[in-house]
């Protein structure tokens, strides 16, 4: 299993549509893909210099391989579909592999 995890810092000025945005059409349109079985969306409970909000959101999937035709086949599609926020966010993504669940 594996994590593909996405943080993001948005500005406030727009983070009330982001956040809106995020849960009701962005997440959605990445679980249809079908690659990811769930999402988990948190609030990083951080004051940043640079202002903002953070979150960090958690897709789940089976595998590495799984991961990796996402990027070749979804990615570009739904990281367009942020070009509305562009300039107001900053974005960083991670892979986690789980190890163990307890």
């Amino acid at each position: 299993m594996y994590i593909y995890n996405v943080t993001i810092n948005i500005d406030e000025a727009v983070h009330k549509k982001w956040l809106h945005w995020m849960q009701t059409e962005h997440i959605p349109a990445m679980l249809k893909t079908g690659k990811f079985s769930k999402a988990l969306m948190s609030r990083v409970q951080i004051e940043e210099e640079m202002g903002g909000m953070t979150y960090s959101v958690q897709y789940t999937t089976d595998s590495k391989a799984t991961l990796e035709k996402y990027y070749a086949e979804d990615a570009e599609t739904l990281r367009a579909q942020g070009k509305p926020f562009e300039g107001s966010f900053v974005a960083f993504r991670t892979e986690l592999e789980i190890i163990s669940e307890h």
